[in-house]
């Protein structure tokens, strides 16, 4: 096993481009990676990567070998998948993205409840409003809203999710209550955005008596993190755009209220990303299956 143990370790390196950032994950000392890697270098009698003091860069041989031992990866799970009872020898690490507000509200939650059932699994869960990458961030799946880019991966549907336009009781006072998407503009709200590197210009796609319509609203406050524009919210700085999941305890109490109720926000995809590849791990796809029945039925009508 330690010649797979070594190209499971090159992987991760590849995928996460430094040597003590895939032994963090793989819980294995940087010096264990390091001879791994070595050992594996000796084997095939080729250099893997171009190593610096600031920098780990994968050679043409390197990048090659990438390709099959992937491959390699996925017929080795594929064929243990196939004789193992999955459902009770499941094993390993899970390492999972998703939103701030989705996976603190609802994917942090659920954690526990699956980690008894499989007491051999672990769950690395990485929470960021920023679009990830699945294949260089050594990612099993991604939890998001949205539409993602990116076709090559596999979508899973779960809900489609309403949002609301809400602001602080505080700030209406103060700037007055917009009846509609027109008045987002017209009288120059402040709107509060979600803001990361590579994000599209800010549009709020708002249902209209004649169809859906993007608006380009503007606003001197965003973040990266969608629970700061929440407090933002709260503390009556602006209009905000939000899941209701989100902000349900804030509209109940009425820290905030609904604004520009005659062009609601559209609702937006919560779906589960994935490769074909980490498809096919039995603890990838029971754990994907477990989140989905239970986030989808906080969705449902009676949810």
């Amino acid at each position: 096993m330690s010649y797979f143990d070594n190209i499971r370790t090159f992987v991760r390196v590849y995928e996460l481009g430094s040597m003590s950032a895939a032994g963090r994950d793989l819980r294995i000392s940087s010096a264990v990676t390091s001879s791994r890697i070595s050992q594996l270098e000796e084997h095939l009698g080729v250099r893997l990567f171009q190593r610096t003091t600031r920098s780990l860069t994968p050679t043409e041989h390197g990048k090659s070998f990438y390709r099959g031992a992937t491959e390699i990866l996925e017929a080795v799970d594929s064929a243990e998948a196939q004789i193992v009872n999955v459902t009770e020898n499941l094993k390993g690490a899970l390492y999972v993205a998703a939103p701030l507000g989705v996976g603190r509200r609802l994917i942090a939650p659920q954690v526990p409840g699956f980690l008894a059932e499989y007491p051999e699994v672990s769950v690395r869960l990485r929470l960021t409003d920023r679009k990830v990458d699945l294949t260089t961030e050594g990612l099993d799946l991604a939890f998001f809203l949205g539409q993602p880019e990116d076709s090559n991966l596999r979508i899973r549907k779960i809900a489609d999710v309403p949002r609301v336009l809400c602001a602080s009781p505080d700030y209406i006072a103060r700037r007055g209550m917009p009846a509609d998407g027109d008045a987002l503009l017209a009288d120059k709200h402040e709107c509060i955005n979600l803001r990361f590197p590579g994000a599209a210009e800010f549009q709020w796609r708002l249902e209209t008596p004649d169809g859906p319509r993007r608006f380009a609203v503007a606003g001197r406050y965003e973040s990266d993190d969608g629970d700061v524009l929440t407090d933002w919210a709260l503390g009556g700085h602006g209009i905000v755009l939000k899941p209701v999941f989100e902000v349900a305890e804030h509209l109940k109490s009425g820290a905030l209220v609904p604004v520009a109720e005659k062009t609601p926000p559209e609702a937006i995809q919560m779906a589960c990303l994935f490769t074909h590849r980490r498809r096919q791990d039995p603890k990838t796809r029971i754990f994907m299956e477990y989140m989905i029945d239970r986030i989808g039925a906080v969705f449902q009508p009676d949810g």
